[in-house]
């Protein structure tokens, strides 16, 4: 059984927010795989992440979660390199839900928002952060730990939550 690491609504909001969400999994070997979400989704009470993936460009890192279930995600914030990191054992591939191309439009306008000071058009980040319906997977799983990893000297510690 996986114990769930606390998020407080500080971070729940963050998750949620106009972040970059990279994921990363492994192989018996411990060999690293690596994607890049195009959204996310958070359980009411926290519990439980969801990110979708573009099946085309994840094939690898999706056959790691189906043979381990290990996952680690980075939300990090482009604008300031806020970040932190959500690991579980749990990972599996779950179904795909009525509102979740809603909520992947309302992520791409969030990011769209938050990348513009930067530079960034929101025809990029859209075109960026696409996957056809019939390309997405969603992988949920509950976070057993949570790291800061906005650079600097606390980089790599637990979170601690707050409310």
């Amino acid at each position: 059984m996986t114990t769930a690491a606390t998020l407080g609504p500080e971070h729940l909001a963050f998750v949620r927010g106009g972040v970059s969400i990279i994921v990363a999994a492994r192989d018996g070997q411990n060999e690293t795989t690596v994607s890049r979400a195009v959204g996310c989704r958070v359980a009411d009470d926290g519990r439980r992440i969801t990110v979708f993936l573009s099946a085309a460009q994840s094939g690898v890192l999706l056959a790691d979660v189906r043979a381990n279930g290990v996952i680690a995600v980075v939300f990090s914030q482009p604008t300031s390199h806020r970040a932190m990191q959500l690991k579980g054992t749990d990972a599996v591939i779950a179904p795909i839900e009525a509102g979740d191309p809603h909520l992947l439009a309302e992520y791409r306008q969030r990011m769209a928002a938050e990348v513009a000071p930067l530079g960034y058009s929101e025809a990029f980040v859209r075109a960026f952060l696409q996957a056809s319906p019939g390309d997405l997977v969603a992988v949920a799983f509950t976070p057993s730990a949570a790291f800061v990893q906005t650079p600097g000297p606390n980089a790599g510690a637990r979170l601690e939550a707050r409310s």
